[in-house]
């Protein structure tokens, strides 16, 4: 088996190129096909997100070229216009790379967790179109088991890098918990989904979205078992909101200090959490001065985001050593396997001699020979069969002039050094 990655990422290739090719959905299936039924793979997976399109393979022989060929082909691109951005890993760096894919060290955000899901996606994808050989199931099922590794031993997922999730993960460290919260969600654009999507994770109590445009509002709030009112209707709501975590694109904020003032006094101060990640600001700063609120702005985020990713770097020193520990470890035993058919032959090779000899042996005793005779003879004879190859090997190491060779036989013999 011959190990090979191939492919482009974030850091290799703008959009405009990583969009052209992508394997959709629609082209996966032929592409699977197509790979795992050329003349110069055994198998394959493809691992295609918006940051990176990359082909792991079990190829025959050194075909890295022409595996660019068909990554060019399939996706009609020319050859130049690919290949300035294309990184070719084989072997143990092949191994080694899925692995940091797998652990989040090579994304764009440093140990985020979507991208495992996204590779074993792509793996069962590739088990379904049957392009999976033993090699590329030893590799993937190994490369998971390193994730997990790397996930249970550092912490380099642990700490929020995106707005949406410090928002939440700032939430919980002021509620112990947020399954009896009423969250307001302010805007119904691309972070609020993602806030959403988090409370949800969290099990919120209660979710209200409040939006601009009641449509949209209505789309998030079904998505994550809410309800929607306009913007016009906050202050008739905001008392009974524990977390406000507001993104809109509004010029002028939305919410001011005396909405805010009233509904802390409705609530009996008992205290709110205003998280405003929108800019301009959502919410006027006044109400930071007030007593029972907590308001945080995404400067305050950006400042904890910052915080938490130099952490994560910290964390990516030890998840690189794993990385490296595991990637030798998993080449020596592939390079184990490559012995594996040469001590077959080896056996078989020694087997058929002593069958030989014997099946004589025996007929001669039938025959009425001498047993002990037949015992020395039989002795004598296996010995010169079994070493005539190593002795013939020896002599050549010495008369060429091979000492390291000459040494490697020795060793393999069991013999002592000859120094």
């Amino acid at each position: 088996m011959s190990l090979l990655s191939i492919g482009i990422n974030h850091n290799t290739a703008p959009v405009e190129l990583r969009e052209k090719v992508a394997f959709g959905p629609d082209k996966l299936k032929d592409a699977l096909s197509q790979l795992s039924n050329s003349a110069y793979v055994n198998g394959g997976v493809i691992v295609s997100t918006c940051n990176r399109t990359e082909l792991y393979c079990d190829v025959k022989g050194t075909n890295k070229n022409k595996l660019i060929d068909w990554l060019s082909s399939f996706h009609d691109v020319a050859p130049e216009d690919i290949k300035p951005s294309l990184y070719v890993h084989e072997e143990q760096a092949a191994i080694r790379h899925l692995m940091r894919v797998s652990c989040g060290l090579d994304s764009l955000v440093l140990g985020e967790p979507q991208i495992l899901g996204q590779v074993k996606q792509a793996y069962a994808d590739a088990r379904e179109h049957e392009s999976v050989d033993p090699a590329i199931e030893k590799w993937f099922q190994k490369a998971f088991s390193v994730a997990k590794r790397v996930r249970t031993e550092t912490d380099i997922g642990g700490n929020a890098v995106s707005v949406a999730y410090a928002a939440c993960t700032l939430a919980k460290h002021i509620f112990d918990s947020l399954k009896d919260a009423t969250v307001l969600l302010v805007g119904a654009g691309d972070t609020i989904e993602l806030v959403a999507t988090h409370l949800v994770s969290h099990q919120c109590k209660r979710i209200i979205v409040a939006n601009r445009t009641r449509e949209r509002g209505m789309s998030l709030a079904e998505t994550v078992g809410g309800e929607v009112i306009a913007l016009n209707e906050i202050p008739e709501h905001l008392a009974s909101a524990d977390i406000v975590i507001s993104s809109t694109a509004s010029p002028l904020p939305i919410i001011g200090k005396g909405m805010v003032e009233a509904a802390v006094k409705a609530r009996r101060h008992k205290p709110m959490l205003i998280v405003d990640i929108a800019v301009p600001r959502d919410v006027e700063s006044q109400v930071g001065d007030l007593d029972d609120v907590y308001l945080y702005s995404v400067d305050d985020l950006q400042s904890i985001i910052d915080s938490n990713m130099a952490q994560r770097k910290v964390e990516a020193v030890q998840a690189e050593t794993i990385v490296s520990e595991e990637s030798a470890e998993f080449m020596a035993w592939m390079r184990s396997l490559q012995a594996v058919d040469s001590i077959r032959e080896y056996r078989k090779n020694a087997n058929d001699i002593r069958e030989e000899l014997l099946a004589k042996s025996v007929q001669a005793l039938a025959s009425g020979a001498d047993p002990e005779k037949l015992l020395i003879e039989l002795s004598n004879k296996l010995t010169n069969k079994l070493i005539h190859a190593p002795t013939r090997a020896l002599q050549a190491a010495a008369q060429q002039g091979e000492p390291a060779k000459l040494a490697t036989i020795r060793h393999s013999l069991g013999l002592d050094d000859p120094q």
